[in-house]
This record gives structure tokens, C-alpha cells and sequence, in this order.
């Protein structure tokens, strides 16, 4: 039975009251929630077109079945307006795929954490950040998203940390984990499009994030020394993708680093292939004894040299964040998983009035 059934949970509007309610019974991630009275999840609902009872998908480990109504009481918790529902369904569609391996994510001893990247035109219907902090605080859309995923493993998966979960320390990601992609300054085709969907629709990937790390290169005026910087901050020895030769590693330009290669004649095929050249041939030497035996028996080494990845194509790169700072961001990711993408069903949403914020200089976010 899930850990978290709708309309008949909580009748009591006091939220410290229904915050410690939940606490005890362990349906949060340990941060405050709205109580998902039957009022709230049947608001949340109208956004959708699917009856309440009907199934979404099933939740490893536990195999829970995720109806419209137990996603709901999940968004509701975590904060979303109603108009977030159809991104949320959609991605639990997605991270409910055989290839995204929601099972071992949900059971590992990896930090690994469902990641939602999210395109087209629902970015501007929503208020979706993808410009300054679009991974930190501050923006409804992007933290709510994310966490609602979160809560869905916990109370209809039953990702439980420690009992289920063995994450060995997990990562602040596993509290949400939710950016848009900055399609109005990408130089390239964004990942949708990439992917084979038109434009105009909307979408949601999920991928499999182990953890971000921030490259920052202020100094490099060309697409050699900003590429230069970037590989030289992905071939580290303790990679999953590199330990499994699997995975798709995510790189997120920021908008004056994607212009500059841009500028330079690449395109985003170009791009990945300078990735995959220089994150072929990373010295043996660099790993430990063990490992380096494991490689070998492998069939890794050429020439005493590891790849990171098989080809190219392996590369996911999008374009995201403010002006001016010139830092972009490495997402390695689980080498037992494949990214997933699914389209929005945006009709029943009503685009936001305007944007929510603009105390960042004008440029607050991508849809904007």
C-alpha cells in the first residue's frame, strides 16, 4: 500500500500540525508541505485531462502505481500551482521507462538523482527559470517541479533512505533537480528538436544526474580554450561514465560560451565530437592499480589510454544561465541509465501573467 493516498489523508488545515503529521509518517523529504487536502488535489487536477484513477505509470522498487490522484497529493506537497501538473505526470512517465533504470536509481549506493530538463513553449506558460540560478532558490516553478519527483519515488516508489535507498550520501540535488533549457539564446537546435519533436511542442527529458560541477573559464575569448577547459574538468578517474563506459554525460553552456563556439564555426555536432577527441585518450596511469587492472581486463586500454565515453553522440550539451559570468556546468551521469523524454500536455494550463520576478537586471529567465 503507498505511503500516501489522497482526499482522505489530511482534513487538518494547521501546517505546522499537518508538517509534523507528515514527518512521522514519513511521506516528506524532511522539509515543510502543503497538506494535500481534497480540495487541493482535485485544483491540482483540473490541469490534466486523465481521470484521477488512472495510472501513469508504476514505481519501482515498490511497484506503486502512479494514478493522476497520488501524483497530485505529491504536487500539491511540494508546493506546485495546479498549472505545473501536466510537467509533473509527464515526467513521471519518463523516469518510469525501463531504459531510465528507476529501480537501481531508487536503490543504489550512488547520489544519482532523476534530473528534468524542460523545452518549448510550457517554459514561458509556467515561468520556468533557465537564465541566473536556475539551479539555486528563488524560483517556484523549478524547485516544486523537482520536488514533487522526489516525493513521487518516496511515497508511490518507496525510495526510502536507508530502508530502500542506499545512497551512501545522496546529493542536494535529491531535493529537486529541475532547470529549463534557454532555447531563445542557444546558437544550436535545442534538445527537443535535437531529439526529433517540433518546436512548438513541449517537453520534459530526464536524466540521470550523479552531481553538478561548476567549470568556470573567464579567460578563454575561443572555442579552444573554452573546449580545452571543459574536458579538462570531465575525465577524472572516479566518473561513472568513465568507471562504465556507459551513461550520457550532460554539458550546460552557458549562454557567452555557447556564443563564442558559435561564433567560432562549431555546431553542437562539432562540439560533442571536440568532447568525445579529448576525453579519448586519458593516461592509464591516472587511476589506481585496481582500477587499472579492472580497465584492461575490460578491453578499455588503446595504446595506454581510456575514453570516457564510446562516441560522440554519447554527449548531451544544452544551453543555460545568465550573461557575463562565464561559468558552465559538468553533469556526470549514471552510467545504468538512458535519458528519457516525454511531451507536456500543455492545453489545460494557463500561462503565467508575467514574469514573477524581475529583480535580476531584466534577464531574469529564458522565457521571458
Amino acid at each position: 500500500m503507498e505511503r500516501l493516498k489522497a482526499r482522505r489523508v489530511f482534513l487538518e488545515e494547521d501546517a505546522e500540525a499537518a508538517f509534523e503529521d507528515a514527518c512521522g509518517k514519513g511521506w516528506t523529504d524532511g522539509l515543510p508541505i502543503i497538506p494535500p487536502t481534497a480540495a487541493r488535489v482535485e485544483r491540482m487536477m483540473a490541469t490534466v485531462q486523465q481521470t484521477p484513477d488512472t495510472v501513469i505509470a508504476t514505481l519501482p522498487p515498490r511497484n506503486g502505481a502512479a494514478t493522476v490522484e497520488r501524483i497530485a497529493a505529491n504536487a500539491v506537497m511540494a508546493g506546485c500551482r495546479p498549472d505545473y501538473l501536466p510537467v509533473v505526470v509527464a515526467a513521471v512517465e519518463a523516469i518510469a521507462q525501463p531504459e531510465f533504470n528507476l529501480y537501481g536509481i531508487n536503490s543504489t549506493t550512488s547520489p544519482v538523482t532523476p534530473m528534468l530538463i524542460v523545452n518549448g513553449p510550457v517554459r514561458h506558460m509556467i515561468d520556468l527559470n533557465s537564465s541566473y540560478g536556475f539551479f539555486g532558490p528563488g524560483w517556484r516553478a523549478n524547485a516544486t517541479i523537482g520536488r514533487a519527483i522526489r516525493l513521487a519515488q518516496l511515497n508511490i516508489g518507496g525510495s526510502i533512505p536507508g530502508a530502500v535507498s542506499k545512497s551512501t550520501m545522496a546529493q542536494p540535488g535529491r531535493y529537486t533537480l529541475c532547470m529549463a533549457e534557454y532555447e531563445e539564446r542557444s546558437p544550436w537546435p535545442s534538445l527537443h528538436v535535437e531529439m526529433g519533436h517540433p518546436a512548438e511542442e513541449s517537453t520534459v527529458t530526464v536524466t540521470a544526474a550523479t552531481s553538478t560541477v561548476s567549470v568556470s573559464d573567464v579567460w578563454s575569448r575561443d572555442a579552444e580554450g573554452i573546449l580545452t577547459t571543459m574536458t579538462s574538468s570531465m575525465d577524472w578517474p572516479g566518473i561513472p561514465s568513465l568507471r562504465y563506459f556507459s551513461g550520457q554525460p550532460l554539458l550546460i553552456l552557458n549562454p557567452d560560451h555557447a556564443a563564442v563556439c558559435s561564433r567560432d564555426g562549431l555546431s553542437k555536432e562539432d562540439v560533442k565530437r571536440v568532447l568525445y577527441e579529448r576525453t579519448s585518450r586519458i593516461p592509464l596511469s591516472r587511476f589506481a592499480k585496481a582500477e587499472q587492472q579492472r580497465l584492461t581486463e575490460d578491453r578499455r586500454v588503446r595504446d595506454g589510454h581510456v575514453a570516457l565515453v564510446p562516441g560522440p553522440e554519447y554527449f548531451m550539451v544544452v544551453v543555460a544561465g545568465g550573461h557575463g559570468g562565464y561559468h558552465s556546468t559538468f553533469v556526470p551521469t549514471w552510467a545504468q541509465s538512458q535519458p528519457v523524454t516525454r511531451v507536456i500536455d500543455t492545453r489545460r494550463i494557463t500561462p503565467a501573467p508575467g514574469p514573477s520576478a524581475t529583480r535580476q537586471g531584466g534577464d531574469v529567465h529564458g522565457a521571458r
